[in-house]
Order: C-alpha cells, then structure tokens, then sequence
C-alpha cells in the first residue's frame, strides 16, 4: 500500500528536484519577511501629513520644497539621489468669468470655501478652479446641455434637432477623461464649453457631501487637465523630446495637444442657475442627473457669457531619481514610480501611493544596510506635473529614451492609493508575477490575501451571465493600461513592460482635484489607520525585489497570446455586431419608423443611412495568432523544464525584457505617431479608457474600412516579429 503524499513531502521533494528553484523561493520568501517587518502604517500616515501640509502645484514654490524633501527622504535611506529639472509650459489661470446673461443674470462663485473641519481648505497658494491647456478666450452665446459630452451624445442631439454650432457647451463630469468633452465640442462647432460636477457622480445622491460624509458638496469642484494627451501626452512644446533648457521648442500656436477654446469646471451650485434657464426638449432620461430641476438640451433663451485668459509660463519640472546599484546586472533596471505634484494638496492624489515608493525605499535600504545585494539596479522616481499631462515622467523618458529602452526591465508604477480591493494592470506578460505577489501579501481587513480579495469581490460584482466563468478562473487578472498616470510613456511609446497597481473601492468621494483632497478628509474617509498604504508598499516593493533579484526573469507570454486572442475575437464579434446593426438602422431609416417615432410637436431630423459595414479579412491577424501561440508555448517550456546556462543566462534575461518592443511600431498609431504600441493605447475618444488592438479597433469605430484593413495588416506584421523574437529567445534558453 503506497503512502499518501502529504504537502510536507511534496515540498522535501520539489527540493530534491528541482533545489536551485527551492532554495531560491526560500530566499525570496525570507527577504520579503523582512521587507514588511520594516513597513510601519504610522510612518506612511506621517509621510502623508507632512507632504500635503501645503499646496505644491507644479512650479510652485511649495512644489521645490516637497522635491527637496523627497530628496533628503531618499538619502537618508541610503539610496544615490538627484534632482534632474525639466524647463516646460504649464498655464495657471489670469481671469475666469461665467455669468447667465438671459433669461435671467447670475454670477457664478467659481470658488471653494474653506471649511472649519479641514484644516488646510483655507491656505495660501491654492490655484483657483480652472482646466488646464483650454484656449483663451472670451465668448458669449447659447447654451446646450451635452450630457457627457462623447460623440454618441452628439448624435443624439443630431436626432432631436440640437446643433452646439457657435454656442457654449456645459457637459457633465462621468463615463470619459475630461479632456474629451471639450475636445468634441469644438469638433462639433462649439465656441466654448463648461464642465460641471452633477450630484448624481458623487455628490448628495451618492451619500452625505463632506464635510459630514465623503461626497461633493455643493461647492466642490474638480480641477484638471484637458490636453489633447491622446496625441501625445508631456510637455506641449517638445513632442518627442525631452524639455531640457537647450530642446527646440514649437510655437504654442502649433502645440496639437492645446485646445482652441475656452473651458471652466464648476460646482453643481453653479450649474444649477444655468441648466435650469435652459429650454428646448427636455434631455433623455438618461441625460438627467440629481439637481432639483428639469433637464433640457437647449438652446433658447439661456445666454452664458465665458471668458477664461490664462499665464502661459515656463516653470521648472522637478524630477527626483534615487538609484541603488545592481551587484551583478548593473545595466538592467527596475524602474519605480509615483508622482508627487499635486492640483491642491493631494493627500489622496498623489500622496497616498507616493508615501508607499517612500516607505519601500526606506525598507529596501535598511536591507541593504543589513547586507543585502540587489543583483539588478533599483531606480525609484518621484514625478513632477504629472497632474497637468504627465510631463516630468514624460520628459524624463523622452530624455532618457534610448538608455531606458536597452536597460529598463519593468516600469512599476502607483498613485493615488486607498482602501479596498487590489487594482493591477499592466503587460499581459506579466501577470504570473502578479499573481504570485497578491497571493503572498495579507488584505489588512479580512486578513485573507489579497488576491482572494479581489476574486470575491470579482464574483460578487460580476454580471449573473458571467458570474460562473469568473468563478472558475483561478489566477489574478491584469487589467488593459489606458492612460491617466505616468505608466503611459513607458509602456505606450517605449514598450517597457508596465504596471500600475493600487487599492480602492471602499474609499469612494468627492475630494478628487480639489481643496478638500486633504489629510483631514484622507484619514476619515480613505485609509484611516493607513494599513492600505503598507499593503500597496508590499505589492509594489515584492513585485520590485522578485524582478530584482530573478535567475531567469518571469515573463510569460503564454498570458499575452491569450489576452491578444480575446482581443482579436472581440474586433471579429465588434465587425460583424456592427453590420447586423447597420443594416437594421437603415431598414428602419427606410421604413420611417424614427419619424413616425418622433413627437411631431417637437424639432426632428430625420438621421441619414449610413453606409455599410464590409467585411474586413482577418486573416493576417488570425495566422498570427496561431504563430504567436506556438512561439509563446514554446518559450514557456523551455524556461519551464531547462536551466538556462550561466553562460547565456544575462542574453536571455536581456532579450526577454526587450521582447515588448517588437510590438511597437515606427510610425505609431494613425493620426497619433507618438503612441507606438500596437496592442495598448489610450481610446482617442476616451482619454484614460484604453483602447486595445486600437489601430484596428478604432478605424472600426469610426467606420474607416480602408484604414482598418491596413491596420490589421500592420498590428499582424508586429506580432509576427515579436513571434520571432520568442523564438531567438527559446533557441538561446537552450
């Protein structure tokens, strides 16, 4: 009678087997035990205090101040730091007005009040309410009701007679970056255009407004960027290059990612007075937000005078780079990152995940104090005007391009952090790294890990069709990298493999870009004991010592042949969804069931056929995916089952973290040469929204036939060279 085997024993003889493997899991497990025994909640809160005591803005005085103390941060744990200072434009707002000229008049307050219960919501040297990179201008003219301002709103006006041709816009806040609503209005002819915060996002209808809850209240403003970064993201001046003092600057008149008209965000206060004025139909129900009022597109008599000017100056972006040099691969480079600038004082944004990279490093140098050697260079970054459009992370890649591409293994990037459910996303390839690192760090709340976590919150969020095949999946998943934070030139426009990692979920409100993002609303409504900020700082900080320290670095691309399949077979489903569809909205074209539809009492245009939807030849893509499966596996079990030789070991290791920028293309994505990965991209009407396979995916969205089969050839053409690059790896692992 054989014995059964006990876990004991298969451990003693996984050792017996394979002993490098074992005794370097041994070692991985003890070195991340005294990493986190050298985390303390208390210090990550202190750090959060101390950082967004002040508001520090990019170019702020403030800003120097908080890259300073970063700096002697970095020092005093043992690490080689520097400031590197890039020379870039960033507008700061000369004259805001908004005023209701008819029917009736109001003035808008355009201003925050400071609040008795946060201590610093009253402090000099905030910047006032505004959007940066909007046009100066000085308008005056009807006002429309857009909903959230995304093209599919706009056909809908179309439908119901509406054109926002030489009138002022006012979109909602919700389901796109921000940028995008203006960016379409002038699109569609609007000389201006107004965000607003409506109450049904996160004000009173979400729950009690702050100070007594974490909600907006009614003066609450988001502040923010709305530079075109779906072009290029980073300094507007310097496209492609790095801002140094010396760099050729372009015209700001010939700056693509500057738009044309002027934009002001305002508080639901403030939007109120000007959406009730508004006549014409009433808005869809959909469209309707929580104000007390009826909603209406407009126009009519509702006339809205906006005038926005702004300082065009060049301020000094400060980067901090601390560095701790690899004992055995010097030249191979784990990249970490938050960003530190802040549109207030950012204790959520960006502070909370910035006080996680700071309390890593503290640790990661009493290691190396103790003794310990990371064998690959650790580089850990503090960002400068991120919030603007990414620009000292931007900067600092295009500077360091070249260097950054033959050296820079993984860019691990955090930002704003709070309480909840692990988010991860990043390079497909990377995902049973990740899972292994949510399995093995402890959710400080239900004190299972937290990747069970996230599963159970997977499932219970999941939609009833596909509740069973999220329960059956058992491995962590990586989301899609859109855009947003400072992962975006790396991963989009180098092919660096990228992550971005946070908590959340449990920490939902109203702070976000404005006064209030303080340490007082932070530590009652975020993350109040500050377990969430060590449990990020053991997410990011293992992840950057198991790559560190890696024989054979662990990319898998058996998960990024799997993801892009999925991707493929959605543009297949999306192609021939899209000709089902057409030809029934055509039909009913024909048939006049829209006008028969319409209220005749009301302005109808009746909408015009369009044309139809050939069927595009996926064969190109489909053959490469079959490629792209062979080469993977076959990579995946010559790592599996074979000891790379020392003698190559280093080549492998080279040419695995170089393999994503086979999926890169010279001439970058149509209309948008800057953003160069074929598979990853932000959506050029969704801003942070990613777009996968976009080049494909959004010809087909715009119903650009001849551009998608062009595409699909090229994104076909890339894969077939990253195949290949599996390939030179497998024959050089042997």
């Amino acid at each position: 009678m054989h014995k059964p085997i006990t876990l004991a024993m298969a451990v003693v003889a996984l050792g017996y087997l394979y002993p490098a493997a074992a005794q370097q899991k041994t070692a991985t497990a003890q070195l991340e035990t005294r990493f986190d025994q050298q985390l303390s909640s208390a210090n990550v809160g202190a750090t959060i205090k101390t950082l967004s005591a002040k508001p520090h803005h990019l170019g702020s005085a403030e800003g120097k101040v908080v890259a300073n103390t970063i700096l002697e941060k970095f020092k005093s744990y043992g690490w080689d730091a520097r400031i590197e200072t890039y020379q870039v434009l960033f507008p700061t707002p000369k004259t805001r007005v908004l005023e209701l000229t008819a029917p009736t008049k109001y003035k808008a307050l355009l201003k925050e009040p400071a609040l008795p219960e946060d201590a610093t919501s009253g402090q000099e040297g905030q910047l006032p309410t505004y959007n940066a990179w909007g046009g100066d201008g000085n308008v005056t003219a009807e006002l429309v009701y857009v909903n959230y301002g995304l093209p599919e709103d706009y056909e809908r006006l179309e439908r119901l007679g509406v054109s926002v041709k030489g009138k002022i816009a006012i979109a909602r806040y919700g389901r796109s970056w921000r940028g995008i609503k203006p960016k379409v209005a002038a699109e569609h002819g609007a000389i201006g255009c107004i965000i607003y915060s409506d109450p049904k996002e996160d004000g009173y209808y979400e729950g009690e407004v702050y100070p007594k809850g974490a909600f907006k209240s009614e003066y609450g403003v988001q502040r923010g960027s709305v530079m075109d970064m779906v072009i290029y993201p980073g300094d507007p001046l310097t496209p492609g290059e790095g801002a140094t003092a010396s760099a050729k600057r372009l015209e700001r008149s010939l700056a693509a990612t500057i738009l044309k008209i002027p934009v002001l965000p305002i508080s639901y206060h403030d939007a109120q007075p000007l959406l009730a004025a508004l006549e014409g139909p009433v808005a869809p129900e959909d469209w309707r937000g929580a104000l007390p009022i009826t909603y209406h597109t407009g126009p009519g008599k509702a006339t809205v005078h906006l005038q926005v000017e702004s300082n065009w100056n060049m301020v000094p972006a400060y980067d901090v780079v601390a560095t701790m040099k690899g004992a055995e691969y010097p030249d191979e480079w784990i990249v970490r990152g938050n960003h530190h600038d802040a549109w207030v004082n950012g204790a959520g944004d960006p502070i909370s995940g910035l006080a996680s990279l700071l309390e890593e490093a503290k640790s990661i140098g009493g290691l190396v104090k103790a003794g310990y050697k990371p064998k690959r260079t650790l580089v850990y970054c503090a960002w400068d005007g991120e919030e603007p459009g990414l620009i000292g992370s931007t900067e600092w890649v295009e500077d360091h391009a070249a260097e950054l591409q033959k050296k820079a293994v993984a860019y691990i990037n955090t930002d704003g952090n709070g309480r909840g459910f692990l988010g991860a996303g990043g390079s497909h390839a990377l995902t049973k790294l990740m899972d292994g690192v949510a399995r093995d760090v402890t959710d400080p709340q239900t004190k299972v890990s937290v990747y069970e976590r996230r599963r159970a919150a997977n499932i219970v969020m999941a939609a009833p069709a596909a509740r069973k095949n999220v329960m059956e999946k058992k491995t962590l998943s990586l989301g899609a990298l859109g855009s947003g934070s400072d992962y975006s030139p790396f991963f989009q426009h180098l092919g660096i493999p990228s992550l971005n990692l946070g908590f959340g979920g449990e920490d939902d409100g109203g702070e976000y870009h404005s006064i209030y993002d303080s340490y007082d609303d932070y530590t009652r409504f975020k993350d109040p004991d500050f377990s969430y900020g060590v449990a990020l700082a053991q997410v990011a900080g293992h992840a950057v010592l198991r790559l560190a320290d890696a024989e054979v670095l662990p990319f898998d691309f058996t998960d990024l042949y799997k993801t892009i399949s999925g991707y493929v077979k959605e543009l297949t489903d999306q192609a021939d969804q899209l000709r089902e569809s057409t030809l029934i909205e055509n039909k009913m074209i024909k048939d006049r069931t829209y006008q028969l539809a319409a209220d005749p009492t009301k302005p109808f245009t009746a909408p015009v056929a369009k044309a139809e939807v050939p069927f595009l030849d996926f064969s190109a893509l489909q053959n490469a995916l079959v490629t792209l499966d062979r080469a993977s596996s076959a990579l995946s079990d010559t790592l599996s089952h074979t000891t790379v030789p020392a003698g190559t070991r280093q080549r492998v290791n080279e040419a695995l973290f170089q393999a994503e920028q086979s999926l890169l293309v010279a001439q970058g994505l149509p209309k948008r040469p800057w953003f160069k990965h074929t598979i990853y991209a932000p959506g050029f009407y969704t801003g942070y929204g990613v777009k996968t396979l976009p080049g494909i995916r959004e010809a087909i969205e715009q119903r650009n036939w001849k551009e998608a089969q062009e595409q699909i050839q090229v994104v076909a053409g890339a894969m077939n060279k990253f195949s290949a690059k599996l390939d030179e790896i497998t024959a050089m692992a042997k």
